[in-house]
């Protein structure tokens, strides 16, 4: 049992590392409005992280697999929100316009909507259809001899989720440490242009993947 929780905690560690639209949406959330809009952010990305699990448990995300027809619809939704997202990045990006500084090195940010940054992380985790076929291949392979299949697919997507969000609660902690360097009008609408090229990027990439 403990061997299967320490193999399944390094793994989880390996995989939240690896960037993906999540990590793009969390990072300007975090840049732009501040480690609290970064945190429910989160928060709304590891609620996503934790349905995935609780999919595969009850069998749903098993769908994804057994069906391209299935598959294929989650993958080109998923893509057009992903490009809907970076579209409205590049846009808010466009508005600022050439703005100055502040005298300071600084403008005013305003802080994203709380509810808004929680909808944005669990939509574009959720818009990922590669999450839950992750999901249903994953966990289960490490569910111990003798443990009901369900309930330790369940455990393991509570602690998934934990883990992903330790992961992620410290690429917000330095989001907020350069957040002063960041938040300067000229930085911040170039870090809006790239951040909204890569969401488009990505969108652009689910949709034109196959498995």
């Amino acid at each position: 049992m403990w061997e299967s929780l320490l193999a399944f905690s390094g793994a989880a560690f390996v995989v939240a590392m690896v960037p993906g639209p999540s990590t793009v949406m969390i990072v300007r959330h975090a840049v732009t409005g501040g480690r609290r809009a970064g945190v429910v952010t989160m928060l709304g990305n590891e609620t996503g992280v934790l349905l995935w699990g609780l999919a595969a448990a009850f069998g749903l995300s098993a769908l994804l697999v057994a069906s391209q027809l299935a598959y294929d619809v989650l993958r080109i939704t998923g893509a057009a929100v992903l490009v809907w997202f970076g579209a409205r990045a590049l846009w808010a990006a466009r508005r600022r316009g050439p703005l100055a500084d502040e005298p300071d090195g600084q403008t005013p940010e305003p802080v994203p909507g709380l509810r808004r940054g929680y909808r944005a992380g669990l939509v574009t985790n959720l818009a990922n259809p590669k999450a839950g076929v992750f999901a249903v291949s994953f966990l289960p392979q490490f569910v111990p001899h003798g443990v009901p299949v369900p309930v330790a697919l369940v455990g393991f997507s509570a602690l998934w989720a934990v883990i992903d969000g330790i992961w992620y609660s410290g690429v917000i902690w330095l989001a907020g440490r350069v957040r002063r360097v960041l938040a300067r009008a000229s930085v911040r609408r170039r870090m809006g242009q790239i951040s909204g090229l890569v969401l488009v990027g990505l969108g652009v990439r689910i949709a034109a993947e196959s498995r």
